[in-house]
């Protein structure tokens, strides 16, 4: 199994919640972290569909909230409202164009010292955020 990792850590989540370890949330792990990217929950179905006909949509969207819960995925929603979901990895910022939907990933030393100082100067302590830009990818932008 190539994300050996991921599902021991499924297992020892579902584990200490008395929850049953399946197939099918094995499947749809694997699936999901094959794929990367910003998926719905729709997006991830369609991949499995083909190849595990028996596993339905809903069965994909509870599995993708319960990555969410056991800390494998993390749940985003963008200007569209719709929720995608990502391998939790290390932070990063995004990049969303409103003319084609493509998100870009990136990191950037400056904007995070920024945001530390701004919150200093306030005496604000930072637990988290979300930094997202909006506009047109360089394929949508008109000239």
């Amino acid at each position: 199994m190539a994300h050996e990792i991921e599902q021991k850590a499924l297992a020892r989540y579902l584990e200490s919640h008395t929850l049953k370890q399946t197939k099918q949330r094995e499947v749809i792990l694997e699936a999901f972290l094959e794929a990367g990217g910003h998926l719905t929950g729709e997006d991830l179905y369609q991949l499995i569909r083909e190849q595990y006909p028996r596993i339905g949509y809903t069965t994909v969207y509870r599995s993708l909230k319960l990555f969410v819960e056991a800390g494998l995925a993390e749940e985003r929603r963008f200007d569209d409202g719709v929720a995608r979901y990502e391998i939790e990895h290390k932070h990063h910022d995004h990049l969303v164009c409103t003319a084609c939907g493509k998100i870009f990933e990136f990191e950037s030393a400056v904007i995070e010292q920024a945001q530390k100082e701004v919150a200093d100067e306030i005496g604000f302590t930072i637990l988290r955020h979300r930094h997202e830009l909006y506009g047109h990818c360089a394929n949508c932008r008109v000239n």
